[in-house]
């Protein structure tokens, strides 16, 4: 079992990154040491969510605004706090965002990897000089990078990358060169490939928490295409709980794929968050149901994801432990109990209070 002093988890104060922060703190068995979470806070970093992380453990906790873009800024994080782990979550990676402009999602996802693996290559020795024992640099991918299923069959690690918007090629990009980096330079490099996460703190512009708060506020809910794409949904802290394992225990050079196995179409996924928001809101089924529309799908939508997890189920021993229905109960208890959180995302008082918090730091 591997541990460590100092894991620098980048896009901390997003919704997988966030997830994962509280994770390290409140369920890893073992783990006492610090914490460096390093977010750019563009529109899907929320550092109030880690509040009370920072309130908690205020000596294992650090959080330091910078673009993983900005080279200087990244060399400065691995020297200040002596990292010996990153835990590489920071990427754009909304679809939609991708095919409207491109160009961020290249910078972020590509140089930003770049710079990061850079920065470690320098801190760690790999490359030139004695390497530095008891480092480790995870990089969190996604299923997309394989591109689309037929009605059958599943992606395995040994999948041919297909990527089909530019959110999925340049994830496969940053897959790629982070596996570069470990046959070129010998950095120790481990590498996820996940299905889709849904569970608290997910910003409000992806499918479950949008259509739980348009539910709420009476609004239309909009549904691509004819709303059969089929997705293979994770909750989130069986994601985070999957990552540790690789972190502690996962083999240099080796990548895992983690899936929830459980296949739902968007549709069913829309109608499951009718009835359960409409139960525990007082709404009229039915009512919302009226409020479905049909939309122009989007270009290169993929149609059908699904994840084989069978290696890191028989090499580290992971396995969910949240079923689909109770994920997607907690999901909406999370958002009916935590309204201020989204408020402060759409009234823009949020942005005050990076301003009032982090702005100089």
């Amino acid at each position: 079992m591997r541990s460590f002093r100092n894991v620098l988890v980048t896009g901390g104060a997003g919704f997988i990154g966030g997830n994962f922060v509280h994770y390290l703190f409140r369920r890893a068995g073992g783990f006492t040491g610090r914490v460096i979470v390093l977010d750019a806070l563009t529109y899907a970093g929320n550092a109030s969510s880690l509040a009370d992380v920072e309130r908690d453990f205020p000596d294992r906790y650090a959080f330091v605004r910078a673009d993983i873009c900005d080279a200087d800024a990244v060399r400065r994080v691995f020297a200040e706090y002596d990292i010996d782990a990153v835990v590489h979550f920071a990427a754009e990676s909304h679809v939609d965002r991708s095919i409207l402009g491109p160009e961020a999602f290249v910078r972020t996802n590509v140089m930003g990897t770049f710079n990061l693996l850079e920065a470690a290559r320098s801190a760690w020795g790999f490359g030139s000089g004695k390497p530095r024992e008891g480092t480790l640099f995870h990089h969190v991918s996604t299923d997309e990078v394989y591109g689309s299923l037929g009605p059958t069959g599943y992606f395995t690690e040994d999948t041919p990358y297909d990527p089909r918007s530019p959110y999925s090629a340049s994830k496969a990009s940053s897959d790629h060169l982070a596996f570069a980096y470990h046959h070129t330079y010998g950095l120790p490099v481990t590498l996820s490939n996940c299905s889709n996460n849904y569970g608290p703190y997910h910003f409000p512009e992806k499918l479950i928490p949008l259509m739980i708060l348009n539910i709420l506020e009476g609004k239309p809910l909009p549904v691509y295409g004819d709303g059969k794409n089929v997705r293979d949904w994770l909750y989130v802290e069986d994601h985070c709980d999957a990552i540790w394992r690789i972190l502690t225990a996962g083999s240099v050079g080796r990548k895992y794929n983690v899936g929830g196995e459980n296949e739902v179409e968007n549709i069913r996924i829309v109608n499951t968050l009718i009835d359960v928001v409409s139960a525990k809101a007082g709404l009229d089924p039915e009512k919302v149901r009226s409020t479905i529309s049909y939309v122009a799908d989007r270009p290169g939508h993929d149609r059908r994801y699904a994840i084989d997890c069978s290696r890191i189920k028989k090499e580290l021993g992971w396995s969910q432990s949240v079923s689909f229905d109770e994920g997607i109960d907690r999901t909406v208890e999370w958002y009916l109990r935590n309204m201020d959180w989204v408020a402060g995302i759409k009234s823009g008082e949020y942005t005050k209070w990076i301003e009032r918090n982090y702005d100089n730091r």
